[in-house]
């Protein structure tokens, strides 16, 4: 939900406050927005994976499985394992860079770019002077999902070396963020 904050930090009525009295004092107000990915919760989510016919079905990045029922690539998430979770409703993987519970949005897809800036443009009504992009070098990945190359262990295999390896720092991540298309 892009719309309300977090009841960790409150409510909306009490940010509109925030927001009033900081502007009373000229000071500027920017909000974190992570636009990469959204909860398994969320809306659109539940509507992308309900069929592969239906409005928002490429909304999120899903792929069919290889012949042998393994993920589409080698892509691997942030925090550990594959960065794609099957999923049995679909019958395709989709794509999480981060948790498994949080699908990464198309942005191939220009309806997921007018939606999303739909989101920011409700702050900005609100007052918001400016947001903090997080992780927004992971909105693009590569439309082929190729596989990213391994770091070659000999000249570039720290992580391979590490107590707990770290099998995300073993690759070169040319396909799965920081594309040239994000800019």
């Amino acid at each position: 939900d892009y719309r309300s904050v977090d009841p960790l930090f409150g409510s909306n009525d009490d940010f509109d406050k925030l927001l009033a009295s900081a502007h009373q004092l000229n000071l500027k107000i920017i909000i974190d927005m992570v636009l990469s990915h959204t909860s398994i919760e969320h809306p659109w989510f539940k509507e992308s994976r309900s069929s592969k016919d239906n409005p928002k079905y490429d909304w999120y990045v899903w792929a069919d499985a290889k012949p042998d029922g393994a993920p589409p690539n080698n892509w691997v998430s942030v925090f550990g394992g594959s960065a794609w979770e099957w999923d049995k409703t679909r019958q395709q993987y989709y794509l999480h860079n981060f948790l498994k519970e949080q699908p990464d949005l198309n942005y191939h897809n220009n309806d997921v770019q007018k939606a999303v800036l739909d989101e920011c443009r409700y702050w900005l009504d609100k007052g918001v002077d400016g947001f903090r992009l997080d992780v927004i070098n992971f909105i693009v990945h590569d439309q082929k999902l190729r596989d990213n190359p391994p770091k070659d262990p000999e000249k570039e295999g720290y992580a391979t070396q590490l107590e707990k390896p770290d099998p995300y720092n073993n690759q070169h991540h040319i396909y799965d963020k920081s594309r040239p298309e994000a800019l």
